[in-house]
């Protein structure tokens, strides 16, 4: 249905007094039909309407009451497709924000992200808003007094009796907002007189909406600057020298684990801070947030936190100060890009090649990429920092794109850690087994525990066993739902899937062949927890991971007992590898370095090197030194083999030609198409008619676009439904956006099934 047919209607008595004098506001909706659509402006309404705020409008030829997003507002001079008459469009209906819920910025960032990721432009601005702004949580309403104009030269003419022309008084010579309560109790009266004037009109009453309480931090204990080695001081330097500029340059800040990139970051942004502006600080863990926060705190005066365990109203109040203007450094995880900074001054991506950067859902925008935009179009700094950086963000600065800064020693000139292999081939086969823990690790846990240092695990799986099969049949446990085996989780003995969180008891019979012998083999966290406390009983063990730190505040109460020393074995999965400094951690573990190995997944290789490498970085941070020992299967492995030299550069020659070859990125650019039906044949038919759409768009366009697929998914069948799914590559920028748009045009939509599009993808299964 065309714009004209949904607004075709008479045109209101006001509109024709002037067929040139008109104003249109562009609306875009956050659900089906996501427009954007023209809406005329009545007089009355012109000077509230503004890009950015919400607008009640009628929608279809049934009038629905529709809210949307006010993206532009377009005079008389603008042209407008000869199809759209304003004198005939629709008139929008109620104003329902005040004020703007995002700036300028913020929506020239939401039209790029539409455009790119290939997303409506209102679900974009619904996720940049956080739900907690758009219901405006932690405020109410409150009743605000005032005068009418001209009430205050009249006062010594008017008859009033003391108590009134003190309460008159008392608004009139006061610039502050008076609440009838705060009135009487500064005049000393009871609500009686105030409620007389306000019959009378001489008061006039307003109501606006006030924060209730705020959700300050406390500050942190103050620290000095640390000293940098010439190293440092060149990086910021060169970071310096664009924000004094007020010019724009990405940075790749390509420093060591122990470097001290963090240190840099901060006396770059005391230079932001000094010319007024604000700084955006984003880590991949909300792991990291805590220990980040506290370091940004204990050298700024005012810094904001953004992520997703804060309560609606924290993040609304939050919010509200960034946009006030009233924030130095806003540090969050991927979210956080979307600060309101009316004066951003740098951007920092602390462990940019991280994964978590991604978002998974509409519109799955990449952290990096936005903020590599926002900060070319607000003209400021951008700093991505990492021991292991994205293939993609390194080619990017060996051909001169980015400027890389690199801190090649460690602060005071510490050692790297050394990095040994374990092959657990050998252990394997050996006589007396430690369950997942090797010999060689048992000791030498034993003997950093008994020299007062302390201890790391990284096993990257959650739960007891990561598999429950029947011996006798060979019948492995699934997730009804999804293609994948359950996870045996003792605690609460039940087997869980990891993907769509679906449990159930956990079986004592085989649920195909009756028998009795279940078998319960893979290592997870819960599985290592419970073994190295065997093997250490009188050693205090925490774990990390997704299934322990669910309460808000969980991973700083449990971050803090580690590093006061009341935890001696801090064991978990990834949120333990990155950005953490403990410098007392002499001894770091890697129980099985395999376990992303051999995914079918082009990145798999680059993932396990960065995870390897991370956590062999948490220790030798003090002047104990330390030690990383790897268990694996596959020692000779490239990733593994590099990983132990700390060698990323040597990682990086072997990896980039690869890629090059097959014309993966950073040599290509991709989208993944990923089809999802409750029914097999529908999901397959589907997949195969947008196929044929997207060769025929490529074709109409003259485009160099690759189709591999369709195919099933690796991970067949998610949350019920079944998946297939056909990648699309290309060496251009761009031209992928453009053969699907073209495609979407021809592509007929199937009763219950579901297509998405996902620029840029990192998710190969």
């Amino acid at each position: 249905m065309d714009q004209q047919s949904l607004f075709n209607v008479e045109p209101q008595p006001w509109q024709l007094d002037d067929q040139d004098d008109w104003l249109i506001a562009r609306m875009a909706f956050s659900g089906a039909p996501f427009g954007p659509y023209d809406y005329s402006i009545p007089a009355d309404l012109e000077k509230s309407v503004q890009p950015g705020i919400r607008i009640e409008v009628p929608l279809g030829r049934g009038n629905r009451k529709m809210i949307g997003y006010c993206v532009d507002v377009i005079g008389p001079f603008h042209r407008l497709a000869p199809s759209v008459q304003p004198q005939k469009l629709k008139p929008i209906e109620r104003i329902i924000d005040s004020r703007p819920l995002i700036n300028s910025n913020l929506l020239d960032l939401a039209n790029w992200i539409s455009d790119y990721y290939l997303c409506p432009v209102g679900q974009v601005i619904e996720t940049i808003v956080p739900p907690g702004v758009r219901n405006e949580s932690g405020t109410r309403e409150m009743l605000f007094l005032s005068l009418p104009d001209g009430l205050a030269v009249r006062l010594g003419t008017m008859k009033l009796s003391d108590v009134q022309r003190t309460i008159l008084t008392t608004i009139g010579s006061s610039v502050q907002d008076w609440t009838p309560r705060e009135l009487a109790e500064t005049v000393g009266c009871t609500q009686g007189p105030i409620s007389t004037l306000r019959k009378k009109g001489l008061i006039i009453t307003t109501t606006k909406r006030v924060q209730q309480k705020t959700h300050e931090i406390p500050r942190e204990t103050r620290m000095a600057d640390l000293v940098l080695n010439a190293e440092q001081e060149v990086a910021l330097r060169q970071i310096t020298q664009h924000i004094e500029a007020d010019t724009h340059q990405t940075f790749l800040m390509h420093g060591i684990t122990g470097s001290g990139k963090t240190e840099v970051y901060i006396r770059a942004i005391q230079k932001v801070v000094e010319f007024g502006r604000q700084a955006i600080v984003l880590v991949p863990e909300i792991s990291l947030t805590p220990q980040t926060r506290q370091r940004f705190r204990a050298r700024f005066d005012r810094v904001a936190v953004l992520h997703s365990h804060l309560t609606a109203s924290q993040r609304a109040w939050h919010w509200q100060q960034i946009a006030a203007g009233n924030v130095q450094v806003i540090v969050g995880a991927r979210s956080a890009i979307f600060a309101p900074t009316p004066n951003l001054g740098l951007i920092v991506l602390d462990e940019e090649h991280d994964g978590s950067f991604k978002q998974d859902k509409a519109p799955r925008y990449h952290a990096r990429d936005v903020a590599d935009w926002r900060a070319t179009n607000e003209g400021v700094p951008l700093v991505l920092g990492s021991a292991t950086p994205s293939l993609e963000t390194w080619q990017r600065a060996v051909e001169g794109r980015y400027q890389k800064l690199s801190l090649e020693k460690r602060v005071l000139d510490l050692p790297l850690p050394d990095v040994a292999t374990i092959d657990m081939r050998v252990d394997f086969g050996g006589r007396k087994r430690f369950g997942p823990i090797s010999q060689k690790l048992r000791q030498e846990i034993a003997q950093a525990i008994s020299a007062g240092g302390q201890v790391i695990l990284l096993l990257n799986r959650r739960g007891f066993s990561t598999r429950i099969q029947c011996p006798a049949c060979g019948y492995v446990e699934t997730c009804p739902d999804c293609s994948i085996p359950l996870t045996h989780h003792v605690e609460g003995s039940k087997a869980v899937c990891h993907y769509c969180d679906f449990q159930t008891p956990e079986p004592k019979r085989c649920t195909q062949c009756n028998n009795p012998s279940i078998r319960f083999s893979g290592i997870g966290t819960q599985r290592l927890e419970a073994n190295v406390t065997a093997l250490f009983p009188d050693v205090s063990i925490m774990r990390m991971d997704t299934d322990t730190m669910r309460k808000p505040g969980s991973h700083e109460k449990a971050l803090n007992k580690f590093r006061s020393g009341e935890t001696k074995i801090l064991l978990g999965t990834q949120m333990i590898a990155k950005g953490l400094d403990f410098p007392n951690v002499t001894l770091v573990g890697v129980i099985n370095a395999d376990t992303a190995l051999h995914l079918p997944d082009f990145r798999a290789a680059e993932r396990t090197f960065g995870l390897v490498t991370q956590v062999a970085g948490r220790t030798g941070r003090g002047e104990k030194g330390g030690r990383v020992l790897v268990q694996t299967f596959d020692p000779e492995h490239k990733a593994i083999q590099a990983a132990t030299r700390h060698d990323y550069l040597g990682f990086a020659k072997g990896e980039l030609p690869h890629r090059e070859e097959f014309h993966y990125p950073p040599f290509g650019f991709q989208a993944r198409i990923v089809i999802r039906s409750e029914i097999l044949a529908k999901a397959q038919y589907m997949a195969d008619h947008i196929a044929e759409q997207i060769t025929s768009a490529a074709s109409l366009l003259e485009s160099d676009v690759t189709l591999l697929g369709p195919a099933t998914a690796p991970v067949e069948k998610l949350r019920g439904k079944f998946r297939y799914h056909m990648l699309l590559n290309s060496g251009n920028a761009g031209v992928i956006q453009k053969v699907v748009r073209r495609a979407q045009t021809t592509i007929k939509s199937i009763d219950d099934v579901q297509w998405i599009v996902d620029i840029d993808p990192q998710d190969m299964l």
